[in-house]
Order: structure tokens, then C-alpha cells, then sequence
């Protein structure tokens, strides 16, 4: 296992932004170096250990489903740009298997989230209103239950430091437009339900995941940022799932879970992680990986 990359450390391009997992810096007028880190959110706080290996996972898992979805949407990817004219040799190193050079689009301001089991804040939401977002859902469904259709529920991306927060799709029309409103709801629900049959097969029901989303300079929407990843999915072993339960899962839900029980008011600084949850956290990762790619 290599050392954890907590934050890359570049120097030969401007930094633009450091977010809960990724580094993106300049490169050129056109392009974007995206790095991801070992870094590890949850509860919208960055957590103070990293895992080991996680930013490889995450980097390797995007670029195979944006390989599956291309004939579907365009993604931000340019593999066109030889990273050896901009970077020194120990830069490169640091970028090896986890950084990417993307196109520079315009992000729209909205998570696009599917949602196709009652679990999380669905969960709690349902239990409060029985709909979710808004949504109205059946009466009598238990925890994980799965739903008669998978529901689109986007998030209205909250500045950095502040907790994301659901909107309605009445809200996304106001913040995109009706056309881009409706290009994303389409489009997050026909990922999410292929990228579903395809897991599968590979024994792993995906519970609910996010995608987002960028313009070009034409309108043209494309799919960036990071796909079907453990951090941004709840992946659950088809096995073991049973209504009722919240079941064991291949993603970040087993730090979650350790942290719910905690005396910890989920706002930063976040709690450091014994070292027993962060090697389980690392294998479940790769375990994602190996099950979904084959590698």
C-alpha cells in the first residue's frame, strides 16, 4: 500500500480549489488537473485520516463507468494532453493513477441524485412525511425497502462549509432552465438504471447515487466530476440485502455508521478514525472495484 495522499502538493500550475476529496488546478485555458486524494467526507466534513488507496479506487471506478456511459453523454475527460510538459517528474508521481485532465466546463449548480431503496436521509424524510423530497412514496415500506421506480431527488450544491440541501425540481428549473432541468433528470435516471442492471450481475445492488453535471460553451451537457464511486453511492452486496436492515455495504456507509455512534455534532473538525475502520474502509473500496471491473 502506498502512502496516503492527503492533498497533492503542486506547484507548477495555479491551485483553483480544494474540495472534500479532489485538487483541481489550472492547466492552460482549457483544461483542469483533477486530482483525487485519499481524502474522506462524510456528513459534508472532511475527515482528519485519509484512506489509504482510496483516491486510485475513485479515479479508476470513474473512468470505467464514463467508458460505459459515452455513447450516452459526453464527460469532461480530454486524454489528448501529455501531463510530462507541465509537470516535474515527483508531481507526475504524485498524479500516478489518480488524477485526470479535464475539460474546463461550466458546472451546474445542482447534484443530480437517484435514489432506488429507502435509505438515509430518504429514509428519515419517508418516515417523517412518507415522500421523499416531495416525492410521495407507498405507505408500509421498510428500511432499504426498494422502490416501485427509481426517483430523481436533487440537492442544491451548498458552498463550501455548509450542508448540501434537497430541492425540488420546480427549484433546479429556476437555477438551469427548463431544458436543462429536464436534460438531467432523464438522463441521471437512465444512468442510474443501467448502471443498476449492470452491477447486478457483478452481485451489487446500487441503493442510491449522484452524478454531476457540466456545459460547454454550446449548452452541451456533459457528465464530470466522479461516477458510481463509493463516495458518491451506497453499494450493497446482493446476498446480504434484506428489507428491514440497513445492510453491509461497499462504500463509505461503515464510517458512517461508526461515526453516528459517536458524541459528535457532525460539523468540523471531524473525529479522527481508529485504525481497525480505516484498513476495513480501504478494503471495502478495492473490494468495490475488483467486483465491479474485474481488476
Amino acid at each position: 500500500m502506498t502512502t496516503p495522499l492527503h492533498e497533492a502538493t503542486i506547484t507548477s500550475l495555479p491551485k483553483l480549489h480544494s474540495g472534500k476529496v479532489r485538487d483541481l488546478y489550472a492547466l492552460g485555458d482549457h483544461h483542469l488537473l483533477i486530482v483525487t486524494s485519499d481524502r474522506l467526507s462524510a456528513f459534508d466534513v472532511i475527515l482528519p485520516d485519509p484512506i489509504p488507496g482510496k483516491g486510485a479506487v475513485l479515479n479508476a471506478l470513474t473512468a470505467f463507468w464514463m467508458a460505459r456511459f459515452s455513447a450516452l453523454i459526453p464527460n469532461h475527460f480530454d486524454t489528448a494532453v501529455d501531463l510530462a510538459q507541465w509537470l516535474t517528474p515527483a508531481e507526475l508521481a504524485q498524479c500516478a493513477g489518480r488524477a485526470v485532465v479535464a475539460k474546463k466546463l461550466k458546472a451546474l449548480p445542482v447534484e443530480a441524485v437517484a435514489r432506488g431503496y429507502l435509505i438515509g436521509s430518504g429514509w428519515k424524510d419517508y418516515q417523517a412525511t412518507g415522500a421523499v423530497c416531495g416525492i410521495p412514496i407507498a405507505s408500509g415500506m421498510a428500511l432499504a425497502g426498494k422502490l416501485a421506480e427509481p426517483i430523481f431527488t436533487p440537492a442544491f450544491k451548498a458552498p463550501k462549509g455548509e450542508h448540501d440541501a434537497n430541492i425540488s425540481f420546480d427549484d433546479t428549473v429556476k437555477l438551469v432552465g427548463e431544458k436543462l432541468a429536464h436534460q438531467v433528470r432523464d438522463i441521471t435516471l437512465r444512468l442510474y438504471r443501467e448502471a443498476s442492471e449492470f452491477a447486478a450481475t457483478r452481485g451489487i445492488i446500487i441503493a442510491d447515487t449522484k452524478f454531476e453535471f457540466g456545459v460547454d460553451e454550446a449548452g452541451t451537457l456533459h457528465l464530470i466530476d466522479e461516477v458510481l464511486t463509493p463516495d458518491s453511492s451506497r453499494f450493497w452486496p446482493a446476498d446480504q440485502y434484506r428489507p428491514g436492515i440497513s445492510p453491509p455495504s461497499f462504500d463509505k456507509q461503515y464510517v458512517r455508521d461508526y461515526l453516528e455512534t459517536l458524541d459528535w455534532n457532525k460539523t468540523a473538525p471531524g473525529p479522527a478514525l481508529p485504525d481497525n475502520v480505516i484498513a476495513r474502509t480501504a478494503a471495502t473500496y478495492r473490494e468495490a472495484q475488483r467486483l465491479l471491473t474485474g481488476h
